[in-house]
Parts: structure tokens; sequence; C-alpha cells
């Protein structure tokens, strides 16, 4: 997503370094707590569980290059002061023969890993789609390099969870014999597991090779939104996907942007596995979610008062602030254009317009000639934790409302239902009409109010700031009640 010139980056505050079967992962962290900005993410695909499977052992190649990769990670860490620092290690670790000794070594570096259970692992893992996905009710299927885990979560929190050697280092030799073989493997798997299925539930998909399967099924189908968290897609379409994309050899696939060769090369395996955990878990839905393992960490230390904070509106108050927009300004301003919220007042629904009352101000702050692009740009494209595609391209509409334009682009209306896409529409008119008579300052909100009496939508304003009412004022409420179905009044 491009930057404005007025934005800085956050102080980097934590990290988390994920030492997988497949790769050892830094990401270093920054920018408010209930919804982290990644600000450093570098890997090395060290492959320390390719051998365990056959030997029992981590390979002498991988823990060289596991190592260091660590020993620049410590550095990177040191220059740019990040004290904060969990590291955990999970399947490959858990299952070598010589974890015990690989790990004596990363402390020996100055570092403290937590080894992880399996259970453990998928608890994790669960934490951190509950941290992405507030709502989330259904089963977590975390696929990483050594090990698939699954975990059924619900609003009371996340249970049952267990770990299957069906990483995808292991792939290729579970398909080795054929299908029909695979088939098999995976349903003892799951039958040692003792895992029964749910029909209908939501399953929500974590891991790098899952998501590049989004990215795949995404340009299929053509989807507006680059990013695959958050993209939904129906169970049965994605088994039909999955099965013809489990036929093609590697080499006939065309490169995906943001997919690496190694995982573009797996994703035929990849998606074989999915075709039969559609089949054997039954669920009426998948979403994939960019948070899992090492969201969770960072979920899992949390204050219980940071965890009730919608991710959405953390997220956008501290964006909107980084464009020298405060965000209580932006709640004085969703107070005083409550009218324009068209259909139900639920909770959710007024914490999606908040956050769409904050990046219409924030549009106000780039010069004119690019606000344009920003609808795309800042609801389609950059990452919002909390919110899916139909409430992106909310944002989306009622920033280009805001900009005095009310065509929806093809590409926003087919993620989103027209009527909600109105009422987007809505806040943003009334974002607009708020910010060019009021500028936003305390006295000209406290001295205006806007209400519904009857069929008519009113703009009421004080004697002692009458002066700020002008044409482009009254053309705006003009526009806003026109838009609402409502007559218009100053008085």
């Amino acid at each position: 997503m491009p930057r404005t010139s007025r934005r800085k980056s956050p102080a980097p505050t934590r990290a988390i370094i994920d030492i997988g079967s497949n790769t050892v992962r830094l990401v270093i962290y920054g920018g408010p707590v209930r919804a982290p900005e990644v600000l450093h993410n570098e890997k090395v695909t060290a492959r320390l569980g390719k051998a365990v499977g056959e030997t029992g052992m981590m390979g002498n190649r991988a823990l060289s290059s596991a190592l260091t990769a660590l020993a620049r990670y410590r550095l990177l860490l040191e220059l740019k002061g990040v004290t904060r620092v969990d590291v955990v290690a999970t399947a490959a670790v858990r299952d070598a023969g010589n974890g015990p000794k690989f790990l004596a070594q990363v402390e020996a570096m100055g570092f403290a890993p937590r080894l992880l259970s399996g259970e453990q692992e998928a608890i994790t893992s669960a934490h951190g789609v509950m941290g992405a996905f507030p709502r989330a009710h259904g089963v977590v299927g975390d696929l990483g390099g050594g090990s698939l885990e699954l975990v059924d979560v619900d609003e009371r929190g996340c249970r049952h969870g267990v770990s299957m050697p069906l990483g995808t280092l292991r792939l290729p030799g579970l398909r080795a014999d054929g299908e029909r073989a695979f088939n098999q493997r995976v349903a003892k798997a799951l039958a040692k597991a003792d895992w029964k299925p749910v029909p209908g539930s939501t399953l929500y998909f974590v891991g790098g090779s899952l998501r590049a399967f989004a990215r795949h099924v995404m340009i299929q189908k053509r989807w507006p939104i680059d990013d695959p968290h958050g993209f939904e897609i129906d169970a049965a379409e994605a088994e039909r996907i999955a099965r013809i994309l489990a036929r093609k050899l590697p080499a006939s696939l065309l490169p995906l942007q943001g997919v690496s060769n190694a995982r573009l090369a797996s994703l035929p395996d990849t998606a074989a596995l999915v075709a039969i955990l559609i089949r054997k878990l039954q669920p009426g839905k998948l979403v994939f979610s960019a948070w899992g393992l090492r969201e969770g960490t960072l979920w899992e230390s949390m204050p219980d008062g940071v965890r009730s904070q919608d991710p959405l509106v953390a997220g956008a108050s501290a964006f909107v602030a980084e464009q020298g927009i405060s965000p209580g300004t932006g709640a004085m301003v969703a107070g005083w254009t409550a009218v324009a919220s068209l259909a139900d007042g639920s909770q959710r629904r007024e914490r999606l317009r908040l956050a769409a009352t904050m990046l219409c101000l924030a549009t106000a702050t780039v010069e004119p000639n690019l606000r344009g692009d920003l609808a795309r740009d800042w609801a389609l494209r950059k990452r919002w934790i909390g919110a899916g595609a139909p409430e992106r391209a909310m944002l989306a509409a009622a920033m280009i409302a805001n900009t005095g334009r009310l065509e929806i682009p093809d590409e926003i209306a087919a993620i989103a239902p027209a009527a909600s896409l109105r009422e987007a529409q809505a806040w943003g008119l009334a974002a607009r009409l708020c910010r060019r008579l009021t500028t936003c300052a305390a006295p000209g909100l406290s001295g205006s109010s806007l209400t519904i009496d009857g069929g008519t939508l009113v703009l009421t304003v004080q004697p002692a700031i009458a002066a700020l009412v002008n044409d482009g004022a009254e053309r705006d409420l003009k526009s806003l009640a026109l838009h609402m179905g409502l007559k218009h009044e100053l008085r």
C-alpha cells in the first residue's frame, strides 16, 4: 500500500522468532498492541524438518542454516533496540532427537526459546485466529512444514487441539503412492486424533501454503483484493478448485504475486490436502487468516482490556494518527454524523462507521490529486484486521462519497450488498458535510447538529458560528438528504 509523505513508521516494540519445520522467521512489530503492524519480516528456508521423518534427526546443513539466521536476527534486534523477543519452536525441533541440543545452542545466543507441544501449537495458532476474527466460530487448521494442527474455536475459547504429521514437507512422500493411499493416510491421522467433524462449520485456514492456495483461488475468481487475509469461499467451490489444482504439475503453474517459487512448487500437494480436509471435515465455508502462531503468541500476552478492543478501530486509529488526524476528533465527528447510519445500530456496525469516518477525515490531509486512489489503496490493499471483504468495500464506498462522488466501481460493487454500500456512502457524505462546515474543530461541532425531524434532515447551527454556513455546506446537506431519501432544512 502506498504511503503518504506524512506517514512515519511506528517504533519497533516487540519481535517473534518462529523456528518452524520449513522456515526460521523473524517478525518485528510496532503500532497499536491490539492491531500490531509488521515493521520487519524475513525468513530463511532452513528445512529443519526435512529429514526428521526419515532419520529422526535434523540435518547438519539445516541446523547450520538455522543457527546462522538466528545469529543475524540477534544482531538485528540489538541494532533496532528490540528487547522484548519471544522465540518459539515447533514440530521439527519437537520431534527430532537432536532437538534439545539445538535449543541449547539457541539459548547460548542469548535467546530463551520455548518448545511448544502439539496441543500448545494448535491452541496458540487458534488464539491468533481469535485475535483476528473476534467472533470466530468453527475449526482452525494451521498447516506448517512438519505438521497440521486442528482446534475448535468459539466465543468460549479454544479446545481439542491436535497435531498431526501432515506438514508440507511430508506431503510429497504421503502422495507418492497415489491419491487413494494419500486419502487413507489423512483419514487415518484424523481418526487417530479422534477428530469428529461438525458439518457446515467454518474452517479457518492458517499458514503460508494455505494462503498461497487462497491467492490462486483469488486470481481464478478475479478477486479485487490482493490480501488473502479474511478471504472467504464456499467449501464446495474450494474443493472443486483444489481437486483440479492437485492434478497439475508444479512446472505448469504460472507465477503468483506474493508467492515464492518454493510455495508455488508445493501448491498441488497443498491443494490435495485441502480437498481431503474439506471432504473429511465437511465445513460450510473456508476463511483464510494471516494471523496464526506468531500473532497468537502476541494475543496470549495482551491484557484483557486490550483483547476486548475492536482490532479494526485500533488499527484505523493508529493509521489516521500518523496522517495527523486525532482518533478523538474522529470519534466526535462520528457522533455528529450518527444520523447517517441507515441500517441497524449494532455495535459492530458502529465500529465500522467509526473506522470509515476516521479514514474519510484522513483523506483530506492528502493532496487533492492523490485522493482518487486512496479508496482502493487504503480500503482494499492495506491489511485491516477485523474487516472482511464486504467491510472493506464499505470503507472504500465511504471514502469515495467523501470526495463528492457516488459512482461505485464494479470491483467494489461485486463484494458487498448494494444496501450496505449505500449506507457507507451516507457515512462519507455526512463526513464531508461535517468537515466542510465545522473543520472538525470542537466549537464548530458543539455549536451545530445534524438530526432527522420526520422526513427532513435538519442541520442546526448556533448563531455564534452561523458565518460558517456557505454554499458548499448547503450543497453537501442537500446531497446527503437526497441520498437518504429526505427533505433538507437549515436552521
